[in-house]
């Protein structure tokens, strides 16, 4: 993984399963394109994918729901939706994109327009299961992103992404997830490490960026947990610590004067095939593979009230792998052989795979991942 492109990502809204769908993500959409300065022709193709989804949702699957969000990328903002949904999934996927593949009741576009519509289209289903879908839409014949010295590689692609999705009942998520890219080169002693009980020192010397991740669970539901989580991702970006204790030592002083929560924070290395991890309290960390996955070590704790010492462990990136970062309110009891497949697709639909899959209705849930060519 040569470049470590990043999309910003800002969840707007989840809708949910019931007749008003369609109608309510519609307008919404439309809404929201307009406002992140997509032009009218633009917003009106947005709002008919996200239509065309909803009403697919709505119409053929037993329980799903649809999430909307900004995506931002330099000075350029799109929208991105995503539909998860518990079944019946698909047996060919590659025939449902086909052109006169919709079925009655949708508008009658079908999946393959809407894919062509969309910047970005990715879509994973499990028969039995359920699918995930996701579209971004972008200005049209706007070719900064592209043009940039530091444009994305292909627009709107990005080696990480995560999700967000309140507890029932609720409209604002105390999980929060933030990731960034510290530019090379990397001439530094990176302190103290572990590589399972063996302590040893943990050294850079890679002229190749590295990438920092952090998730957060804020302490409980609701608006209080939303401040720890947003004070959590704004320690995170500010902070000019490179080690992943040090990082997690910011976020606990900032976390000081909120509920607290669990927070896990790694440090990606690509050129060095390499992973730093720390984490304190409930937040599950996996190295995953297409048939197995390797478990990463946290403390208990809560950030923000009461830490014991920070340690950081070193654990090799195998090839073709993805660092998923989970909250409890995922139940870690999912194995990526019950999801083949699933590692050839995007950040963003890993994580609606898995939120399908492990999420529980009775606690908020929070997801990030990031994979690449390691």
């Amino acid at each position: 993984m040569t470049d470590l492109a990043l999309v910003d990502c800002e969840d707007i809204a989840w809708f949910r399963h019931d007749p008003t769908l369609p109608s309510a993500a519609r307008g919404a959409a439309a809404t929201l394109a307009r406002r992140v300065g997509l032009d009218p022709q633009r917003a009106s193709e947005v709002a008919l994918a996200v239509t065309e989804a909803a009403t697919n949702l709505h119409q053929h699957t037993s329980d799903g729901a649809l999430l909307l969000r900004v995506l931002r990328a330099g000075a350029e903002a799109g929208v991105e939706f995503l539909t998860v949904d518990t079944g019946p999934g698909m047996a060919d996927v590659t025939a449902a994109l086909k052109d006169g593949a919709s079925t009655a009741g949708t508008l009658g576009i079908g999946l393959g327009a809407v894919a062509r519509l969309a910047d970005r289209f990715d879509i994973h289903s499990l028969p039995g299961k359920g699918t995930v879908v996701s579209a971004q839409f972008w200005a049209r014949g706007r070719g900064s992103i592209l043009a940039s010295p530091t444009a994305l590689p292909a627009r709107g692609a990005t080696v990480a992404s995560g999700i967000t999705r309140p507890i029932s009942g609720e409209t604002i998520c105390g999980d929060a997830w933030s990731v960034r890219v510290e530019p090379g080169p990397h001439h530094a002693d990176l302190g103290d490490g572990h590589r399972g009980s063996a302590r040893e020192e943990i050294t850079s010397a890679s002229t190749s960026p590295a990438l920092l991740v952090m998730l957060c669970d804020g302490l409980g539901h609701g608006p209080l947990a939303a401040l720890a989580g947003e004070a959590a991702v704004k320690a995170f970006r500010q902070s000019r610590a490179r080690r992943p204790e040090e990082l997690l030592g910011d976020v606990h002083k900032a976390l000081r004067g909120t509920r607290g929560g669990a927070v896990a924070i790694a440090r990606v290395e690509p050129a060095e095939r390499r992973l730093l991890y720390c984490g304190i309290g409930n937040v599950s960390g996996f190295l995953v593979g297409p048939d197995r996955r390797t478990g990463l070590l946290s403390a208990p704790g809560i950030v923000g009230h009461q830490m014991r010492s920070l340690r950081t462990f070193e654990y090799p990136l195998p090839e073709g792998s993805a660092l998923v970062m989970h909250s409890d309110g995922l139940s870690e009891r999912w194995s990526p052989s019950d999801m083949p497949g699933l590692l050839q697709h995007t950040p963003a639909v890993m994580a609606g795979q898995l939120l399908r899959e492990a999420a529980v209705r009775r606690d908020d849930a929070g997801i990030v991942i990031v994979k690449g060519a390691w």
